[in-house]
């Protein structure tokens, strides 16, 4: 076997082992994810992030544009973060390789002579695509060893009622697998023992409630209801406009979480996000616009108190979750669960087959649970 040959057969081999590492990490790839706040991206600054353990450097050209590769230069390894960004280029600190920011193609190798027949550029880093939206940099995330479709779906983006509004921007590590951060996300159950606060509820304000849902593309929608009688923050804004108060959830793959709160002409509209960093790490990223007459900073503390109780919650379960107990998820108050897990699998299964699968929910149906 020739040199090269072998050397194709050890690179085939690592990207084979590593296409099976990931794939046992239960991500889901070809979605967008934010990656970081658009405002750690200044002037030429190289900053990194990590998303479904792959590492990238981001960057923002001289003309605007957000860039993602993989933070590996494909020459040695080497992080390109480590490297010089002159606004357009790429350049990596061991060999002074350059590589397009916008298209990671290859444009200048140094040490080449004229006698080198290496057509630089045939050679790319790994590059993803990055739109900001939201004061988010999203990365389209494809699967490895794979290319990005033609046309990429939509960036997420906070729905917004008008042109004037209050904006603000929270987020919080979780020591757990997504699937938990996730659940954990979408859980009705557990506001009364995680989330008691003078302004919100207590233990002693826990009642039955009934909740509609109907299936949606990718995931499923709590139908527009009015809010909990025993929260504090619905009951005032009812008061404020005199007119009903109705939310409206929604919970898409892979990971999105969005609500919409409208009374009158006032409304409240928020986006989150639980992005995987590693299969023990995730970020839950909240985004939220509104016209009520809230200050931000008033807003800001009561949603921090929400994530960090959150997060104390996550951070006690991880304890629990390292002796790998048995769990179990019952109705109707985990029926939401139930419903990620199986629009997952259905996605995963489709990606296989090229077959669709019949959506879990079979059409609308009611949940009780007492909260």
């Amino acid at each position: 076997m020739s040199e090269t040959a072998k050397i194709a057969g050890s690179a085939e081999a690592e990207a084979q082992q590593q296409s099976n590492s990931t794939a046992d990490a239960g991500f889901l790839w070809d979605f967008w994810y934010p990656a970081l706040r658009s405002d750690e991206m200044r002037g030429k600054k190289l900053v990194t992030a990590m998303l479904l353990e792959v590492p990238l450097v981001l960057g923002r050209t001289t003309d605007g544009r957000s860039f993602a590769m993989r933070d590996s230069c494909p020459h040695r390894g080497i992080p390109l973060s480590c490297g010089h960004f002159d606004g357009k280029t790429v350049e990596c600190s061991y060999h002074g390789w350059r590589f397009d920011g916008w298209t990671g193609q290859c444009v200048e190798i140094p040490s080449l002579t004229s006698q080198d027949k290496l057509k630089v550029e045939r050679i790319f880093a790994g590059h993803y695509p990055c739109e900001e939206r939201d004061g988010y940099v999203w990365v389209y995330m494809t699967a490895p060893g794979a290319l990005p479709p033609e046309k990429l779906p939509a960036v997420p983006e906070l729905a917004k009622f008008g042109a004037r509004f209050k904006k603000t921007h929270l987020f919080c590590d979780l020591p757990s697998h997504v699937d938990h951060g996730i659940i954990g996300l979408m859980d009705p159950a557990h506001g009364p023992f995680v989330h008691q606060s003078w302004f919100w509820r207590s233990r002693r304000s826990i009642h039955e409630k009934q909740k509609a849902f109907e299936p949606i593309p990718h995931g499923f929608r709590m139908s527009p209801h009015s809010p909990s009688s025993n929260s504090a923050p619905y009951q005032l804004l009812k008061k404020m406009t005199g007119a009903p108060v109705t939310t409206t959830i929604d919970f898409v793959l892979p990971n999105m979480r969005t609500e919409i709160i409208q009374t009158g002409k006032l409304w409240f509209s928020s986006l989150t996000t639980i992005t995987p960093f590693r299969r023990d790490l995730c970020r839950i990223d909240f985004v939220a616009a509104w016209n009520v007459p809230l200050p931000v900073f008033v807003f800001r503390s009561f949603a921090k108190t929400f994530l960090r109780q959150d997060q104390e919650t996550m951070i006690q379960q991880s304890e629990g979750l390292k002796h790998n107990p048995r769990l179990m998820l019952i109705d109707d108050a985990d029926r939401p669960a139930k419903w990620y897990f199986a629009l997952k699998a259905n996605l995963l299964e489709e990606r296989r087959t090229g077959e669709p699968k019949a959506h879990p929910m079979s059409g609308p149906i009611t949940l009780h649970w007492k909260s």
